[in-house]
């Protein structure tokens, strides 16, 4: 099992910024991408950013500019900086980290940290 913990998220009037993290923890073994996934009011989850364990960013075009994302492979942790926030920004936003644990594939999901953006 590995538990993945969001924290940062909050109430911010448009234009304002914060930045979420998620730590993993557990059966980690070898994490390959971690990423940000939202869920707005009445609507379905979505991409906002991944990375991959290289390094390499990924963001929804709707984030681009505005957001970025970041991981510290040694604490296994991820970071979204979100900047010139927007209240279409506003949804609950989700954790995910896929990897190998002994060998078995794993993709887990957090339970999610709240983003209010008030105009």
């Amino acid at each position: 099992q590995v538990q993945l913990v969001e924290s940062g998220g909050g109430l911010v009037q448009a234009g304002g910024s914060l930045m979420l993290s998620c730590a993993a923890s557990g059966s980690i073994g070898s994490i390959n991408a971690m990423g940000w996934y939202r869920r707005p009011p009445g609507k379905q989850r979505e991409l906002v950013a991944t990375i991959t364990s290289g390094g390499s960013p990924n963001y929804a075009d709707s984030v681009k500019g505005r957001f970025t994302i970041s991981r510290d492979n040694a604490k296994n942790t991820v970071y979204l900086q979100m900047n010139s926030l927007k209240p279409e920004d506003t949804a609950v936003y989700y954790c995910n980290a896929d990897g190998y644990y002994a060998l078995v594939y794993y993709d887990y999901w957090g339970r999610g940290t709240q983003v209010t953006v008030s105009s």
